[in-house]
């Protein structure tokens, strides 16, 4: 069950990490768009997959653990996994001549930062 529910909230926070990506490719129009799309779309995705993680994954109760004891771990161990994404979404468009290809990288890269992650939270962040 547990596996199940990690998956469909990696699912959303994936759809949360494009939308803000996609907002931020339509309002804004700069040379340089990737990298602040990439960059809005980690946030988005970060705080909404932090607080599904805790309460839902790890079922860390408010009362046993502060945000501050959780979230500065949460966003050490991100800061790895948010390397292979923005690598894998910034491989796929220089590399990869497909429509959308930076969703697809995007979705790609994480995928794998998600499945990492989730190793990387039990062992040195949700450990009570």
């Amino acid at each position: 069950m547990i596996a199940t529910k990690y998956i469909f909230f990696a699912i959303f926070s994936t759809l949360m990490n494009l939308l803000a990506q996609f907002l931020t490719f339509s309002l804004l129009d700069y040379s340089f768009i990737i990298y602040i799309a990439i960059l809005n779309g980690t946030v988005a995705g970060l705080v909404v997959k932090y607080f599904l993680d805790k309460y839902y994954i790890f079922q860390i109760n408010i009362s046993k653990l502060s945000n501050k004891n959780t979230f500065i771990p949460y966003v050490f161990t991100s800061i790895f996994t948010t390397i292979i994404f923005w690598f894998t979404e910034l491989w796929f468009v220089s590399y990869v001549d497909i429509i959308h290809t930076e969703y697809v990288g995007a979705i790609v890269g994480l995928s794998i930062g998600y499945t990492l992650k989730y190793f990387l939270d039990k062992h040195f962040v949700f450990n009570e």
